[in-house]
């Protein structure tokens, strides 16, 4: 029998160890902070080290987050369910959607009712809106809300889009939205903007088509027939465990025609510093993306589509200029319009930097928020 004055214990399920380092870290703390005995389960490659200097225990579990296989889904809750049963965990966080649909029947399975969904994005079904796209918003609301969750869950939403698609009300006690995974905005701090022309434009993310990135190169393209000094750098590698990645002989071709591709980086702040705007014409499915609030922080104007996520950080003519999602002629015309007005462009960074100082984007708020909710159920 477990003392009575044992800690309490959190879980965190995510797909893969570097999304969790990449993302995470801060709440893993944060955590650890709280006196909580924290565990991540995630599958393992390269970043099980920077994750246990957090404190947490991490604990491997192979599971193909691309796989859509329902019996294949079935067999890894099973194997997770005896995970939490082992580790018997006070709450257990769910990051992503995979995670929370394994993690969420796992947690069932384990007789384990203090929950949290941790929603980064709807992917592929939030950005569709045909037939198939609402097809799946309805079922994932009806798992969501039916039974994956007990009288004890709670969600986490990056953004209140995502929130209303699942058919919850970002105003209900039992959602709460948050800025992202938070930034630290010390560390992403505000650097002079370089000499312009010509305007320097750089795109940091994955290299998926769903990223838009095929977009910002064709915009580019046009922006330059029409006369604009523009240069669009690429930062980013594909990754090979998504459908959706750009190939890389792709991404070589772009490079020969003076769009570098630079692969990934691990300095973004010196990326910002040779650059004047941040584009990331997402074709939908965010959460709140992390390239954006990066730039943001750094003092940058965010050039982004007008779909969820991107939106709810930037807003049109204030910290950037969004345009619709899959238009670029739209966005050659936005990118035209920055490189004729320097003044423009130091006036939207500015104004993201104070969106990030001020509108509950950084480490600190988004931490404070999720230690909150974890207060709470605990407390019940």
């Amino acid at each position: 029998m477990e003392k009575p004055d044992s800690p309490r214990r959190l879980v965190f399920i995510a797909t893969e160890d570097w999304f969790f380092a990449s993302h995470f870290l801060p709440m893993a703390r944060a955590a650890v902070a709280m006196g909580l005995e924290v565990s991540v389960v995630a599958r393992v490659r390269d970043h099980a080290d920077i994750i246990a200097a957090t404190g947490a225990r991490v604990v491997p579990f192979e599971a193909e987050r691309s796989s859509l296989n329902p019996m294949a889904a079935g067999y890894a809750a099973g194997q997770l369910a005896a995970i939490l049963k082992a580790l018997k965990p006070d709450i257990v966080h769910c990051i992503a959607l995979r995670s929370i649909l394994v993690g969420g029947t796992a947690a069932a399975m384990a007789g384990i009712s203090a929950r949290v969904f941790a929603v980064t994005g709807l992917g592929l079904i939030g950005a569709r809106q045909d037939q198939i796209g609402r097809t799946g918003r309805f079922a994932l609301r009806a798992l969501i809300r039916g039974p994956l969750a007990s009288r004890r869950t709670r969600f986490l939403f990056e953004n209140p889009d995502d929130a209303l698609a699942l058919g919850l009300d970002p105003s209900d006690r039992t959602v709460t939205i948050v800025g992202g995974a938070g930034i630290d905005s010390a560390y992403y701090g505000p650097q002079p903007l370089p000499a312009q022309p010509p305007l320097r434009v750089a795109l940091v993310a994955r290299m998926l088509w769903s990223k838009g990135v095929d977009i910002a190169v064709e915009a580019v393209r046009l922006a330059r027939r029409n006369g604009a000094a523009v240069e669009l750098s690429l930062y980013g590698a594909p990754d090979s465990g998504n459908r959706r990645a750009i190939p890389e002989s792709t991404l070589r071709e772009w490079s020969n025609e003076g769009i570098v591709w630079h692969g990934a980086t691990q300095d973004v702040p010196s990326v910002w510093a040779r650059h004047h705007v941040a584009c990331l014409p997402s074709r939908g499915g965010e959460g709140l993306p992390r390239s954006l609030l990066e730039a943001a922080s750094c003092g940058r104007a965010c050039l982004t589509t007008d779909v969820p996520g991107c939106r709810a950080l930037v807003r049109d003519g204030i910290e950037g200029l969004l345009v619709p999602p899959g238009d670029a002629s739209a966005l050659a015309e936005a990118l035209t319009r920055l490189a004729a007005d320097p003044a423009l462009v130091a006036r939207l960074g500015e104004a993201a930097r104070s969106r990030i100082e001020t509108g509950g984007f950084t480490e600190a708020a988004v931490t404070d928020a999720t230690c909150r909710l974890w207060r709470d159920l605990l407390d019940e």
